[in-house]
């Protein structure tokens, strides 16, 4: 399945051109891990964004999730020769839709890579999750991700 997605992602990108590094605009693409599934990204500005992802969990009930966090990010800590690699954090909310629905706060932090000549980044993220209904609980979430930007 990775290999088909790689081979439409490269479809994509030859078949639209080449891009600058996204700091702007809209992404869609998939994320990888928990949660698995469709990941969007709007840029607010450079420096701030949102984004968010429908897509189902792979623990043994199998739930689907919505989240969605509002993300600053930091391009001085991480210098690369090409394109960008911010390193990014904020907060957010999800809803896990199952028997007992549950919903909690998102912290988010993680990396992105803005690839210089293709409208693609990369990210790998860590989140810690404070669920609060139907009772409190403490959880964690990691995903790597790809998107293609929107000219």
């Amino acid at each position: 399945m990775i290999q088909k997605i790689s081979i439409i992602v490269a479809i994509i990108v030859l078949y639209t051109g080449i891009g600058n590094a996204q700091q702007s605009g809209f992404g869609l693409g998939l994320i990888a891990g928990e949660p698995t599934g469709i990941s969007g990204k709007y840029w607010m500005s450079p420096w701030s964004a949102i984004d968010g992802a429908f897509a189902w969990s792979l623990d043994k009930n199998g739930k689907i999730q919505i989240h969605a966090d509002y993300l600053w990010h930091n391009y001085e800590i991480i210098s690369v020769i090409k394109g960008k690699l911010p390193i990014y954090y904020g907060v957010g909310g999800r809803v896990l839709f199952a028997t007992d629905n549950i919903a909690g706060i998102r912290g988010v932090v993680g990396l992105n890579y803005l690839f210089a000549t293709t409208p693609l980044d990369i990210f790998l993220e860590l989140v810690p999750i404070l669920d609060l209904a139907p009772e409190v609980d403490f959880d964690f979430n990691g995903a790597i991700g790809i998107r293609y930007y929107f000219q």
